[in-house]
């Protein structure tokens, strides 16, 4: 079946939702996408999750703990809006500074203004640059995160040795992500939530459903907890745990550079 999720041993390069694309022609379909939802990006996650996706953010960034001391640097990756970057300098009470990296640079500009707003200027700064290509040194950052955003990267295990390559040693890994239902009952409900109403949703909200009929074939094409697990060890990292959210609608992924 198209809709069958993807292995550790991959198929996310060439999966656009449903639809098999040719190798090199997804990133540029996804960057539309994001184009699209660029100014409604938090609603359209508050659609996907009923509103869920705000505590699962703050359950990542409690899970991270960053340290209140200055220096400590975070690359938050595919991360336009600022949400998980602003989450963890007021955590470390603004001594940490986080790079925000996205390859969308709509994204990106709605990340800046909120940063202006939020007069967090000094402690954020906005990279537009490829999760598949990081501009950094190797062992530039004290932790890497992601939400929400791996699965929309084409090579995935190529983004994931980036993270561990950019990593100092004894470095964080945290990813939240979209994962399996591993509840009964709750995965045909949250099935049928996602597939008939989140898109005609997204169209009456954006005017435009296909960007949200994308969104949700991708996460079911994402590999479940177990396999994505799998990929992180295969890059390197160590220690690799997870920890299901609301019944496994959502999965946050740890790992550590050892």
């Amino acid at each position: 079946m198209s809709d069958e999720r993807t292995t550790a041993a991959g198929g996310m390069e060439t999966a656009y939702g449903f639809r098999n694309v040719a190798e090199g022609e997804k990133q540029g379909l996804v960057n539309d996408v994001f184009h699209k939802v660029a100014s409604r990006y938090d609603l359209m996650n508050d659609l996907m999750s009923g509103g869920l996706h705000r505590l699962w953010k703050d359950a990542m960034v409690a899970w991270l703990n960053p340290p209140r001391r200055e220096g400590w640097r975070v690359l938050d990756v595919a991360g336009g809006t600022g949400d998980i970057a602003f989450r963890i300098v007021e955590a470390s009470q603004r001594n940490a500074h986080a790079t925000v990296l996205d390859i969308n640079g709509s994204m990106l500009k709605v990340g800046e203004e909120r940063a202006q707003k939020r007069g967090l200027g000094d402690n954020v700064d906005f990279v537009e640059a490829n999760a598949e290509e990081l501009p950094f040194p190797d062992g530039t950052f004290d932790a890497y995160t992601i939400a929400f955003g791996i699965r929309n990267v084409p090579r995935i295990d190529v983004a994931l040795s980036e993270a561990y390559r950019v990593l100092k040693p004894g470095g964080r890994f945290l990813c939240l992500e979209f994962s399996e239902v591993e509840m009964p009952l709750l995965d045909k409900v949250y099935e049928a939530w996602s597939f008939k109403a989140i898109p005609q949703i997204g169209a009456m909200v954006a005017g435009d459903g296909e960007p949200y009929r994308y969104l949700v074939e991708s996460i079911a094409k994402f590999p479940n907890q177990r396999n994505f697990g799998a990929m992180i060890e295969r890059a390197g990292f160590g220690r690799v745990t997870w920890r299901n959210y609301s019944g496994g609608i959502a999965a946050l992924h740890s790992g550590w550079k050892l």
